[in-house]
């Protein structure tokens, strides 16, 4: 019986992962963004193609989810001691909502690349990651004007931060397997860089701060 909960919740979690942020906003638009740009069904396509406004929204639902999800487990009336433990099955729910943000049931299993979702749920699992992370991220994007690279950059920073941590086994595993499927759902990202066809972001570049163009 505890199992059937456990699972029932962590199912729970995929589903609430599945409900797409820019799919959802979209339809109040009557557009679908993986129609647009990209293709992609995430914040920076929805901020390229849509503006400011629709991908904040969008961003405020996906990593909504993800706090929500991580949240399950605590919201349990109770986890029977012979079953998985709360934080193992916080993090678990982490993860699913995470690949449900990018495997999603509700739209034919076209989603986005999971980095707000994960956000989401790194701001309940462990806080204290996600400052460092997000200045990996800027630091890149200022460089590089890529926001792949960025994302890419800073769901791997997550690593050497829970080894530092000595972070419990079922955290390091959950962090390791976290960065491999952000870097995995980026993969067209890597293509596109190497073939020289990835979007530059050249506001964001420090050398057009300084006057250097481009």
């Amino acid at each position: 019986m505890v199992m059937i909960v456990e699972l029932s919740v962590v199912v729970a979690a995929y589903l609430l992962g599945s409900a797409s942020g820019s799919i959802l906003v979209g339809n109040l638009r009557n557009v679908d963004i993986r129609n647009l740009g990209s293709g992609n069904a995430g914040g920076t396509n929805a901020f390229r193609t849509q503006g400011a406004a629709f991908a904040v929204a969008v961003m405020v639902l996906d990593i909504g989810k993800g706090v929500v999800a991580a949240l399950l487990p605590a919201w349990m009336v109770s986890l029977d001691s012979a079953g998985i433990g709360p934080q193992e099955l916080a993090l678990i729910c982490g993860m699913a909502a995470v690949v449900g943000h990018c495997y999603p049931l509700w739209h034919g299993f076209r989603g986005g690349k999971g980095a707000a979702t994960a956000i989401g749920a790194l701001l309940v699992l462990q806080p204290w990651v996600v400052p460092p992370m997000l200045l990996v991220w800027v630091l890149t994007l200022i460089l590089t004007g890529w926001v792949g690279l960025g994302t890419m950059l800073a769901a791997l920073t997550i690593i050497p931060l829970l080894w530092w941590d000595n972070a419990a086994m079922p955290v390091l595993l959950f962090g390791v397997l976290l960065a491999l499927f952000i870097v995995f759902t980026h993969r067209s990202n890597i293509v596109c860089m190497i073939d020289g066809s990835e979007y530059r972001f050249e506001r964001a570049r420090v050398r057009n701060w300084l006057g250097k163009g481009r």
